[in-house]
């Protein structure tokens, strides 16, 4: 499949779970006013979130797989941190409204008292909004990674985070139907909005740590761990390695030290096979700066290109090309 094809299929499938969030909110919705149970109703409120992060992701998607320009000469990709930031911030809003309004809702059943009614279709209703989110997230998690769209994937977890908190929510249902103790809703309602709290938070953290192009250390090492093992003879030394990302894009640059008896036309074949090793793991959104340098005589103890007629110095040890040495802080480059 294409690019083309891919941008469209994502754009599609973001349609469907901007749909669906519709409808299962209003099913909410309906079963919050048959049942009046507050836990529903913060699972409600959550779900309008659901909408709206939707929507977001659509717009996200599409500015995202703009071409690059003269003014975006890295891409549209930012686009994705910046929708994140903005549907962090709602649902931080949404889970303090929920938790405000929880207490608020406590304090008018004490004084009227608590009618909770219809629980059997609350926890039936909520069952199936819970499996429909879930399959829906499994699916968008699945066509992301493939296609290589992390705003869909991030609706996806998002999805099966929700699916989450709606069955904490009818465990509790159902514990309070059975158990008639009332005190249980407004805690599950409390709880769960704490969790949209932490949500809400953790995405902006995300979105701030991306926007200021905050290091990825898992990527840096899942990266340095594939370059070592399929390094070649003469990449004597990697280091000064970074990775900024543009949504699905990433910019890496890196020092690549080779024998200093090569010519450009030679050291410019070893940085195509690099990069080229790069984008066959990585995928075909990579971008590839290499600043290439030649070998010096204190390079002999670790190249372990034995053919080399050169070597000034027996070698001595096979250095790892780790985190800690392919570092751009690493600015002594590799030592024993």
């Amino acid at each position: 499949m294409n690019d083309s094809k891919k941008i469209k299929l994502n754009f599609y499938f973001q349609k469907i779970i901007c749909f669906v969030a519709i409808i299962l909110f209003l099913v909410k919705l309906m079963t919050w006013h048959i049942t009046s149970s507050l836990s529903i109703f913060s699972d409600a409120m959550e779900s309008l979130i659901n909408i709206i992060s939707g929507f977001i992701g659509l717009c996200s998607l599409y500015i995202s797989s703009l071409p690059k320009d003269q003014n975006h000469p890295y891409g549209h990709g930012k686009i994705e941190f910046i929708s994140t930031a903005i549907e962090g911030f709602l649902i931080s809003i949404v889970g303090t409204t929920i938790f405000i309004n929880t207490f608020i809702r406590i304090k008018y059943y004490n004084m009227h008292g608590i009618l909770l009614s219809r629980l059997d279709y609350g926890i039936f209703l909520m069952s199936f909004t819970g499996m429909i989110n879930y399959f829906l997230g499994l699916l968008a998690c699945k066509i992301g990674h493939k296609n290589g769209a992390l705003t869909l994937i991030a609706s996806g977890k998002h999805l099966q985070i929700d699916t989450y908190s709606t069955f904490g929510i009818v465990v509790g249902l159902i514990l309070l139907n059975i158990t008639k103790w009332i005190w249980i809703d407004p805690i599950i309602s409390i709880i769960f909005s704490s969790l949209i709290l932490y949500t809400g938070f953790k995405l902006l953290r995300n979105a701030t740590a991306g926007i200021m192009d905050e290091s990825d250390k898992k990527l840096l090492r899942k990266l340095s761990f594939y370059l070592n093992k399929n390094r070649e003879d003469h990449w004597i030394d990697l280091h000064h390695l970074k990775i900024i990302k543009y949504g699905s894009a990433l910019h890496i640059d890196c020092h690549l030290t080779v024998p200093w008896f090569f010519n450009i036309k030679k050291a410019n074949q070893e940085v195509k096979k690099l990069t080229q090793l790069t984008k066959n793991k990585f995928g075909f959104k990579v971008e590839l700066s290499v600043h290439v340098e030649a070998c010096s005589n204190n390079h002999c103890i670790f190249c372990f290109n034995h053919s080399c007629k050169e070597r000034k110095n027996l070698f001595q040890k096979k250095i790892l090309w780790t985190l800690d040495k392919t570092s751009y802080y690493n600015n002594n480059n590799t030592k024993l």
